[in-house]
């Protein structure tokens, strides 16, 4: 079926910018649903782009149509600013778009996680993701993808010192993470949102996609 049309949430993050990338070249659809804060670096005949305020959903929820999902949404402490600030963009916003795209008819969905995500981890992170994973699961899509990516590679608009550093200690100690912690390795976030396209396709009823599995997916 080669006349899809995605809707598209976080697509000016690293990995999103990557997705709206492959989703264009992707025969599979015809047209790609934005919905951003601010314009996009990118045009294309494909794209329907709808700035918006991402968080008040009730203004926009109408616009919400099509028949593939994508939520890149994500923060860091340092953005955000407190706890409870990374658990209303990384956890209830993510939760909100997929119940009322749920509504609106749209058929599968594939978010990011993060590796390490448990509702009962003791890192204030990785709980807020493992709770976002379980509110997206029980919504009842037709097709749900939760890909749980490692420290991202890649391009991105602004720099982070501690996150430079971390993929510098990635790259020298890759070599090493095999077996258990394989799945910590870097990973390029051109190569989770290629994952995540091949992988809402799949007639599968498998949901989670650890940071080891992705790449192997359509290679």
């Amino acid at each position: 079926m080669n006349n899809r049309t995605a809707v598209v949430f976080g697509a000016t993050g690293l990995v999103g910018s990557y997705l709206l990338e492959e989703l264009i070249k992707n025969i599979k659809y015809s047209a790609i649903k934005v919905f951003t804060r601010k314009k996009l670096a990118i045009e294309h005949i494909k794209i329907i782009e709808h700035i918006v305020d991402v968080e008040n959903i009730d203004s926009y929820k109408d616009e919400i149509r099509g028949n593939d999902l994508f939520i890149c949404i994500g923060t860091t402490y340092r953005k955000a600013g407190s706890v409870k600030r990374v658990e209303e963009i990384d956890r209830d916003l993510p939760s909100a778009i997929g119940e009322i795209s749920f509504k609106k008819g749209i058929e599968k969905i594939a978010v990011v996680s993060a590796v390490g995500a448990n509702i009962k981890s003791r890192n204030y992170y990785n709980r807020v993701k493992g709770e976002m994973e379980q509110k997206i699961t029980g919504l009842g899509f037709n097709r749900t993808v939760i890909v749980r990516p490692s420290l991202l590679l890649g391009k991105r608009d602004e720099f982070r010192l501690m996150e430079s550093a971390g993929k510098m200690f990635m790259k020298l100690l890759s070599f090493m993470m095999v077996g258990r912690v394989k799945k910590y390795r870097a990973i390029h976030g051109r190569d989770v949102a290629t994952a995540m396209i091949y992988a809402l396709g799949e007639s599968s009823d498998r949901i989670f996609y650890e940071s080891d599995d992705l790449k192997a997916l359509y290679t």
